[in-house]
């Protein structure tokens, strides 16, 4: 079964294209994925962001959409304390000069991941939404201070939008309070719930989660006994989809931010977890996360997979440095997960490749284009994954019609 959409998305082998986009269209509405670079590389970060801010724009008005549509922006930077200031100036300049200054409020994740191509000072990936019935939906923003009171933290950003009988929070930019490392990772869950219970949720609304660790080797296995404690306490079964990876965020202060997706109905949301036989599951070496989970929207069936890495069936790391044995095993490792729903990597709507080594890049493209892995926006960044010697992790969402729908 392939995913009912139209793709824009160009299949690259050397250098990603300054747009991609792929859209999907369901009984309520459209919904856009996007991945944006700037065109022209300079040192100028201000001409990066309006270069990226711009292809962001072009591409949405290619498919009727505008920047208010956007309901989630993840920024990927290469240097997160020296470009963020000018990032937000001109940002604001670009919005200004387009009439969306005020109109433009998605929720934001801005984190330190380089883009692996060279000169590149950030990119923008994208989530929109495009309401069949517009005089049927609404959308507003939450707001969360930081428990920290850091000068340097921004507030946590949260969008909230109902598409047909359903209600979407799209959250980013959640940090926790800096003491010890187990209690900021902690406090960081709390915050995150206290953006939930705003709307009267909790965290067991929650299908995904993305962990930022500044500290990955350092930090994961504290983060991991946070969450633990923090699910134990809050009654979440199963734990959501989640990818926890190395990121700085701005604030020097703090060891991790948090960005989530949740969903609510007055119906219920029906949920499965996804399992493949190439893999166990992660709580089994301490990892509280579903490699996948299956959620019946009101627009599509999405499948929402885990950050994946070259791991076997005993949760042992496979093919350790050997970098294209890895990258084919988490594939597999992808794609079977994908066929345990009746889906393929035609469905795959959007995605984001972790590399240890930028230098990789070059053959991880024409690895994911000799797999199928194309046709979508699929951001490749720097990070270092949760074990020392695995080089790469991915991460892809995939869409189905509704059952019944044509």
């Amino acid at each position: 079964m392939t995913v009912h959409s139209h793709q824009r998305a160009q299949v690259v082998t050397e250098r990603a294209p300054a747009a991609q986009i792929r859209r999907f269209q369901g009984p309520n509405g459209t919904e856009l994925f996007l991945h944006c670079r700037p065109a022209a590389i300079g040192r100028d970060v201000g001409r990066q962001v309006e270069d990226a801010y711009a292809q962001l724009g072009e591409a949405l008005a290619s498919e009727g959409a505008s920047l208010d549509c956007v309901v989630q922006e993840t920024v990927f930077f290469r240097a997160i304390r020296d470009d963020l200031p000018g990032f937000l100036k001109a940002r604001e300049r670009h919005l200004l000069s387009r009439g969306s200054l005020y109109s433009y409020r998605p929720a934001t994740i801005w984190i330190q991941q380089a883009p692996v191509d060279p000169g590149v000072r950030l990119e923008i990936s994208a989530t929109a939404v495009v309401p069949r019935f517009r005089s049927l939906s609404s959308s507003w923003n939450l707001w969360g201070a930081p428990p920290c009171g850091c000068d340097e933290c921004f507030q946590a950003s949260c969008r909230v939008s109902y598409l047909g009988n359903q209600k979407q929070l799209f959250a980013g930019n959640i940090c926790g309070e800096p003491t010890t490392v187990f209690d900021e990772a902690y406090s960081m869950f709390v915050a995150a719930e206290g953006l939930l219970r705003q709307e009267a949720l909790d965290f067991r609304s929650v299908a995904r989660t993305w962990i930022y660790l500044r500290h990955m080797e350092q930090d994961y296995a504290e983060l991991n006994r946070a969450r633990r404690t923090f699910f134990q306490h809050a009654g979440v079964a199963p734990p959501p989809a989640s990818t926890g990876i190395q990121g700085a965020p701005f604030a020097v202060e703090h060891r991790f931010a948090m960005s989530f997706y949740a969903i609510h109905s007055p119906l219920g949301v029906p949920r499965e977890r996804m399992t493949t036989p190439t893999l166990n599951e992660a709580p089994s070496y301490g990892a509280d996360f579903s490699r996948g989970t299956r959620v019946v929207e009101a627009n599509r069936a999405v499948l929402i997979v885990s950050g994946t890495a070259s791991v076997d069936e005993e949760g042992r790391s496979a093919h350790v440095g050997d970098f294209g044995a890895q990258a084919e095993r988490m594939l597999l490792n992808i794609r079977t997960l994908l066929e345990g729903q009746r889906a393929t990597p035609a469905d795959v709507v959007s995605g984001i490749t972790y590399l240890k080594r930028p230098a990789d890049a070059p053959r991880m493209r024409r690895i994911l284009a000799r797999r199928g892995f194309t046709g979508f926006p699929n951001a490749l960044v720097q990070a270092s994954v949760c074990r020392p010697e695995l080089l790469c992790e991915m991460e892809v969402v995939a869409a189905l019609p509704l059952p019944g729908a044509r």
